[in-house]
């Protein structure tokens, strides 16, 4: 179950805390709802998919044909490769090796399930 108020709940409680006003319960809220929509996510702004289902790295429903895959898998690769990024600074260089590894193993994973 996901918690989508928590933020707008924390926000409302320290805004009012802090700033002992009806205002800063309004601030609060604004910040938390910010937080639970994800407009205020300390990465990239994309939303880490879970290392564990190969589907979310991929962006594609577990029922998806292999075509699909094969198509989802060469659409993120050419996102996310990391040649694409050769002349950035050293954390996007390295930001872009870690989803790569990941989008390879989410295909290979998908693959041997089909296979095998």
């Amino acid at each position: 179950m996901k918690m989508r108020y928590l933020g707008r709940l924390l926000g409302v409680v320290f805004g009012w805390l802090l700033l002992r006003h009806p205002a800063g319960a309004v601030l609060g809220y604004l910040v938390g709802w910010a937080f639970d929509g994800g407009w205020l996510a300390l990465r990239d702004g994309t939303p880490a998919p879970r290392a564990d289902d190969p589907y979310a790295v991929l962006e594609i429903e577990p029922d998806a044909s292999m075509e699909e895959v094969e198509r989802a898998y060469r659409r993120a690769m050419s996102r996310h490769h990391p040649d694409r990024v050769a002349k950035e600074p050293e954390p996007v260089r390295r930001r872009a090796e870690v989803k790569a590894r990941a989008i390879n193993a989410a295909f290979d994973r998908i693959r041997a399930e089909r296979e095998g």
